[in-house]
């Protein structure tokens, strides 16, 4: 059993120091060993080898950013059903109820975001009418 901090933590360290040497050195001998060739081609951006249309610097619809926020959003909330799940034999009832208004508050948001048009692409927004 280790009796110091210095015994406790070295091998964390040590495991630490050579990954941090290891990826350094594979960095650097990829630099050093690999080809720089340049073409068109290798520059163009892969698109599921779909030939690829117009600019890369096209904007998005901001609808786009909000489905993307949605989802990690209910993502994150539905993360929480998890550890209530592990411990829900323990808690009984105060857990069944607790867990039943945190999918009626999820709902609702869900129905909130439904109704304001949020999830529905196939209309424009006001502003682009």
């Amino acid at each position: 059993m280790p009796e110091s901090y210095t015994e406790l933590y070295f091998p964390i360290l040590l495991q630490a120091g050579v990954a941090v040497v290891l990826a350094a050195a594979l960095v650097l001998l990829s630099y050093l060993i690999g080809k720089r060739v340049r073409n068109e081609v290798k520059d163009l951006p892969y698109e599921c080898g779909i030939t690829p249309t117009g600019s890369a610097r096209e904007r998005f619809s901001v609808r786009f950013y909000l489905v993307g926020m949605l989802f990690i959003l209910f993502d994150i909330e539905a993360i929480f059903l998890y550890p209530w799940a592990v411990i829900y034999r323990e808690l009984k009832l105060f857990a069944f109820v607790e867990m039943l208004i945190f999918i009626v508050l999820i709902l609702a948001g869900y129905f909130y975001i439904w109704k304001k048009g949020a999830l529905d692409w196939s209309q424009k927004p006001a502003n682009e009418r």
